[in-house]
């Protein structure tokens, strides 16, 4: 009988219990220190209690991160220690041939499914905020999306997109053949591969996003339409100069959330071919650069320069939020 696999498993397990060890060992030492120097015992045993969080946080985020600025820096392939050749990656990065598809691609994406996304989720939004019959079933049929796992539906728009058996060209297919056209190649016709993500971005915005708005909208005092209406307002002036200013600090965060989400994307081109020249997602390239051709070194300067990028869009976007984004008791500035 084989028992390496079973040797493998206890020397792994004896290893994180030596880890567990430890780390209550050095838990009861601060707990202890801090004691000895005087620290209120409650105060002391807060900050004992947030050493494990802490502990990962250094080990799994801060020094990943750390190595990765300096692995940009570097050429390393996991097999060769790595080699210091400076601004040699972020040059190369510039003439990858592929280097502006993927932005392009990326970019366009976002910039465009974001608002519409956002416009979207506030028509699916205001329809759920009226009290029709079964409401509930309503309002979770549309949370669904954001339950589904993520593969499962990019499937299903993979087949729903299929040029030859897809679900969508079998219903557009008399419309091709009065217009005597061919059906369109959504994922294999570079010129519609980013309308075909866009399209499959929305299916996005019934879920989180058109419940925070759904909150939002729900949230806006009836005293203020009743106001409104004395004054004279119809039902789109109800819209746009009450419910929308009250609403803005739930689309703000849904604008910030909806771009760092956008600019993120990878797991579409992980299951979805499209043509090279159309480009593929960033996330996606740095993964290929990493683990496919093992440039650890030019995929951590593609992932510094992509973390830039998303900085100063969110950057921008804080920055204009005090011109749009009104807070419920604020005072205008004289």
């Amino acid at each position: 009988m084989d028992l390496s696999g079973l040797n493998s498993y206890l020397s792994t397990l004896s290893h994180y219990l030596l880890a567990a060890v430890g780390l209550i060992a050095f838990m009861y030492g601060f707990y202890m220190f801090q004691r000895r120097i005087g620290i209120k015992r409650e105060a002391a045993t807060g900050r004992t209690l947030i050493v494990p969080w802490a502990a990962g946080f250094v080990i799994f985020v801060a020094f990943p991160v750390g190595a990765s600025l300096y692995l940009s820096f570097t050429n390393y392939n996991l097999f060769k220690p790595p080699e210091w050749i400076g601004l040699q990656n972020y040059a190369d990065m510039f003439k990858d041939k592929y280097f502006w598809p993927n932005l392009r691609l990326t970019l366009f994406h976002a910039l465009l499914s974001v608002p519409l996304g956002l416009i979207f989720a506030l028509s699916i939004a205001s329809l759920l905020a009226r009290n029709v019959r079964a409401m509930g079933f309503w309002r979770t049929l549309y949370y669904l999306p954001a339950v589904i796992p993520p593969i499962a539906t990019i499937l299903l728009w993979r087949w729903l997109l299929s040029p030859d058996q897809g679900l969508i060209n079998t219903f557009l297919s008399p419309i091709y053949k009065l217009l005597n056209v061919q059906p369109l190649q959504w994922f294999t016709d570079a010129n519609l591969v980013l309308p075909s993500f866009i399209l499959m971005s929305l299916w996005g915005v019934f879920g989180a996003n058109t419940i925070i708005l759904l909150a939002a909208l729900k949230g806006v005092s009836p005293e203020l339409y009743e106001a409104a209406g004395i004054d004279g307002a119809g039902g789109w002036a109800k819209f746009r100069f009450v419910t929308i200013p009250m609403i803005t600090p739930a689309m703000f965060y849904n604008v910030i959330t909806s771009i760092i989400a956008a600019l993120g994307i990878f797991t579409q081109s992980a299951f979805i071919s499209a043509p090279a020249d159309a480009g593929t997602f960033w996330n996606y390239n740095i993964y290929v650069q990493a683990f496919t051709f093992r440039k650890m070194g030019y995929a951590s300067a593609l992932g510094w320069f992509w973390l830039i990028i998303i900085g100063v869009l969110t950057l921008f976007v804080f920055r204009s939020s005090a011109a749009w984004v009104f807070y419920e008791g604020q005072q205008e500035k004289s």
